[in-house]
């Protein structure tokens, strides 16, 4: 593969447009998959360009589908693009960018939620977690079905320093359902603030950096698309295991209306839920009547501090799961009922 240090920028030969690409291979964007192909490349390139400089990095482009945004890639003169994609009527439409650009781009027909990438590039690039961010980058036109599953599963990743992170603060340019965008940049008090938000702020420093009109893309989705950057924290803003946090995130957002304590309370035991509910939040001195869109991250920080103790104290705790109680307890009332119905008999 190519390595550091060309001494001249890289260009890619005239070649078919993405237009004409999709029209030789036949190709259509499959609305199962959720797929939209952005064809303009003065976009491509402004997404390649506010990622920022890429000149010799080692690149991850998820999703490439018929190649724009990897197109301009290649010609910010990387040492090495690495294209994930698991349709494979887009791979002859990539293997003719590889062709065109010998020793720069390396193809993987494979799914990006399960590919490991943490083996796909040299060792030499890894960076302490205090340092600047490593010469890689992930870069993305997601499909809207993947696009959320995904970076929750990346933000676990740079939790745990490993997957794309195992180099270091790898920095990522994603697109996505404009909504989801702003949820994921949302200030504290926003009507967009959500799980998202908290999950993705307490870890990474995020910018929405601009939105691309629907019509740019075809099919034209029926909403636009946000550009997100994320660069990871060197220090997260909460210090507990991400399973943690997002388990008392997902319930303080549970009942997004109400005040917090409704969600929160969903983290004890019915039996104890008034009274734990009452104490995880005068030791993490939040004030019950907060809505959830009103809790910052440090409120979330003070909540997961003491809901930890609160499990290091009871073991089973952190088990708990109020939906499997509710089953439970709609399981028992039936067989009250069947009992209740046998003996009318």
């Amino acid at each position: 593969m190519a390595g550091s240090g060309t001494l001249s920028a890289f260009r890619l030969p005239p070649l078919p447009t993405i237009r004409e690409i999709i029209k030789l291979f036949r190709l259509q964007a499959a609305k199962q998959l959720s797929q939209n192909f952005l064809l303009d490349l003065r976009l491509t390139d402004k997404i390649v360009k506010k990622a920022g400089n890429l000149t010799d990095a080692y690149v991850y482009e998820v999703g490439p589908g018929p190649g724009g945004i990897t197109r301009s890639i290649l010609n910010a003169n990387v040492a090495e693009l690495l294209v994930v994609e698991k349709d494979s009527r887009f791979i002859p439409g990539l293997q003719m960018l590889s062709d065109a650009a010998p020793g720069k781009l390396r193809i993987v027909h494979g799914d990006v939620l399960t590919f490991k990438v943490e083996r796909a590039f040299p060792e030499s690039l890894k960076r302490q977690w205090e340092d600047d961010p490593p010469n890689v980058h992930i870069i993305g036109n997601l499909p809207f079905n993947v696009s959320t599953p995904l970076i929750v599963k990346w933000l676990e990743n740079v939790s745990c320093r490993d997957g794309p992170f195992i180099y270091g603060r790898t920095q990522m340019m994603l697109t996505f359902q404009k909504e989801v965008a702003e949820r994921l940049t949302a200030n504290t008090g926003s009507k967009q603030r959500s799980r998202l938000s908290i999950m993705a702020q307490y870890l990474c420093n995020v910018q929405h950096i601009f939105t691309i009109p629907g019509q740019a893309f075809v099919p034209k989705p029926e909403v636009d698309v946000g550009v997100v950057h994320f660069t990871p924290l060197v220090q997260p803003r909460i210090e507990q295991p991400f399973k943690l946090v997002e388990k008392v995130v997902q319930n303080a957002f549970q009942f997004r209306r109400k005040y917090c304590y409704r969600g929160l309370g969903m983290l004890f035991p019915e039996v104890e839920r008034v009274e734990s509910t009452g104490k995880l939040l005068e030791l993490a001195d939040v004030d019950p009547t907060l809505r959830p869109t009103q809790l910052s991250v440090s409120h979330f920080k003070s909540l997961c501090d003491v809901y930890r103790k609160m499990c290091d104290e009871d073991p089973l705790l952190f088990a708990y799961n109020f939906r499997e109680e509710l089953k439970q307890n709609k399981s028992k009332n039936q067989e009250k009922e069947d009992d209740k119905e046998k003996h009318r008999l």
